[in-house]
């Protein structure tokens, strides 16, 4: 069977460029080894979906090229999905940093974006296995399959990165990519949460749960959310967001007091309630459960403020604005948001995402060199490229 175009992964910005692209009357057909599209999206905010954000800048987006996502990003706007979203009558709210929610469930996006696809005729083959895709005449491209073989002028890359294996993501774009002499940038998890050293990781598993405010910075990249103790290691928002600038044997400085100065409050709490015991003190800041394990952390004496010198006051608030942990890792891949690398994309157009040195092979979304913050910028990404290669192909 022959289409104009053919996308493999049923994604969001494989079901975003396959709608794109049928609306232009483009013969379209999609691919997926699973059973059902948008596996991804589905679980995605806790099944509310957070599918765009209202401040997306490329500057939160990490690429070996920082300029790539420029031209898609601002081709396709949030604000041209948001007004998707709106024609859908599908209802969302803002939650922290412009993160866009459905309010009812992520099934609402997944079930847009096949509407969008319906509409405009879009065909699709799921639990089909992709045996081969090779070049050949005419330029055009053949994709054999467990179920045909298909052929087509323009194939879409779509099958995401590494990460949620659970989910069925696979190493497909990256094979496809050296097939056809693309270079494959180092991947690694991001968006993820870190593990810590066997004794550390004991110590703090008796306050998992616990979650606060804080800054938290790696490699001069900082992030001011919040930050969740876990009986594995460090996660939260804060956390998660860092994690894409850390790199293995890094440390991280953690602010626990972000929105003042540690110290001025010491020298009033002194001034006022001098018998303050330290433990009392901090449990005025802090959750009780974690003072106590961070003075037993410290080796800090539970004695009254007013004891502490010039030197315990000044190591106080060091190891409150500076609290430095190396994790020993992170999760990977299994709980992963994104995979940070990929396929260069030194390989494709900007404008189109069509690659340089492979007439009418297009790679969108997490399958290239592009990873956004947490907080809709990678489906922003997967919205922006899909429709820039849907109006291209």
């Amino acid at each position: 069977m022959k289409f104009d175009v053919i996308v493999i992964g049923a994604g969001a910005a494989g079901l975003f460029c396959a709608s794109s692209a049928a609306e232009r009357g483009k013969s379209t057909l999609v691919l997926d080894h699973a059973k059902k599209p948008g596996k991804k999206i589905l679980i995605s905010g806790g099944g509310r979906c957070n599918f765009t954000n209202y401040y997306i800048e490329p500057e939160k987006y990490l690429c070996k090229n920082p300029h790539f996502c420029k031209s898609a990003l601002s081709q396709y706007t949030q604000w041209d999905f948001i007004s998707l979203v709106e024609k859908y009558d599908i209802k969302y709210h803002e939650k922290a940093l412009g993160q866009l929610f459905c309010d009812d469930s992520a099934k609402e996006i997944v079930s847009m974006l096949m509407s969008e696809c319906e509409n405009n005729s879009v065909q699709f083959s799921f639990q089909t296995e992709i045996l081969e895709v090779k070049k050949i005449e005419n330029d055009d491209f053949l994709v054999k399959t467990n179920n045909s073989n298909y052929q087509c002028k323009s194939l879409v890359i779509a099958t995401g990165g590494l990460s949620m294996p659970k989910l069925g993501a696979t190493p497909f774009a990256y094979k496809v990519a050296e097939q056809f002499g693309l270079t494959v940038l180092p991947t690694r998890a991001g968006l993820v949460p870190f593990t810590l050293q066997p004794e550390l990781k004991d110590q703090l598993a008796d306050i998992s749960g616990i979650s606060m405010p804080v800054t938290i910075t790696a490699n001069d990249v900082s992030f001011s959310e919040d930050i969740l103790i876990t009986h594995r290691g460090l996660s939260g928002p804060a956390v998660l967001q860092v994690s894409s600038y850390w790199n293995s044997g890094d440390e991280v400085s953690i602010d626990l007091f972000p929105n003042g100065s540690f110290q001025k409050a010491l020298i009033v709490a002194i001034e006022k309630q001098p018998n303050l015991t330290l433990k009392n003190f901090l449990s005025g800041v802090f959750a009780k459960r974690f003072v106590e394990k961070f003075l037993e952390l410290n080796s800090l004496e539970n004695i009254p403020i007013k004891q502490l010198d010039h030197g315990k006051q000044s190591h106080l608030v060091e190891i409150i604005h500076n609290w430095r942990i190396k994790p020993s890792g992170t999760e990977g891949y299994r709980t992963a948001e994104v995979t940070l690398g990929g396929v260069d994309t030194d390989h494709f157009s900007s404008k189109t995402m069509e690659c340089k040195s492979v007439k009418g092979l297009y790679m969108i979304g997490e399958a290239v060199d592009v990873t956004g913050w947490l907080g809709g910028y990678n489906f922003q990404w997967a919205w922006s490229s899909g429709w820039v290669a849907g109006q291209n192909v």
